[in-house]
């Protein structure tokens, strides 16, 4: 049995630098305060994933990012390409913030970001008033969960849940580099 939680639950729990798992465009991804050092960690060691490797930043608008990456490092043309694509399940790299931390972006000077467009995501980092950390909920070498019964599988029946599901993708969101348009991971 899944521990399937509201939004108004789990948003409470990553208040309080909790690690939750919530549906996206396409798996169910492991997110928690990106300003919390305690629960990024929280989220590695859950998911069995090496510092170095960087996360994702998910958001409900751009403005949520802004303080995670370097805007005057990129074009006006450059920002307009992420733009086009957003919202949806489109992951851009960009130069990151002096202060965004290494916890989050790895061994890169580059921190990943997307404006999703799952609605219930979008309630989520709105009400947290923030992006959330986002990488899809597996252990490490485990294919990633598309339901919240795959997640209590792998995490336990008591690891909280946002309720609902995840939109019509069947494949992970693409990441691209804004400054080179290099495709980084196909989506």
């Amino acid at each position: 049995m899944a521990n399937l939680l509201t939004l108004l639950e789990i948003n409470q729990l990553l208040q309080k630098g909790e690690v939750v798992a919530y549906p996206t465009e396409a798996v169910f991804g492991l997110g928690c305060d990106p300003d919390s050092e305690s629960a990024v960690y929280k989220l590695l060691n859950l998911k069995q994933r090496s510092v170095d490797k960087g996360l994702i930043l998910i958001a409900s608008h751009y403005q949520q990012l802004i303080p995670y990456i370097d805007q005057s490092a990129v074009t006006k043309e450059q920002i307009q390409m992420a733009f086009n694509s957003w919202p949806g399940p489109n992951t851009w790299i960009f130069p990151k913030n002096a202060n965004t931390p290494d916890f989050l972006s790895g061994k890169y000077q580059s921190i990943a970001v997307r404006v999703t467009d799952h609605p219930l995501v979008c309630k989520l980092c709105d009400l947290f008033a923030k992006p959330l950390v986002s990488t899809s909920a597996n252990l490490s070498g485990h294919p990633a969960c598309k339901t919240a019964l795959e997640v209590a599988n792998q995490f336990g029946n008591n690891f909280p849940i946002l309720a609902g599901q995840t939109g019509n993708r069947s494949q992970p969101s693409i990441i691209r580099d804004v400054q080179t348009g290099t495709i980084i991971r196909q989506g």
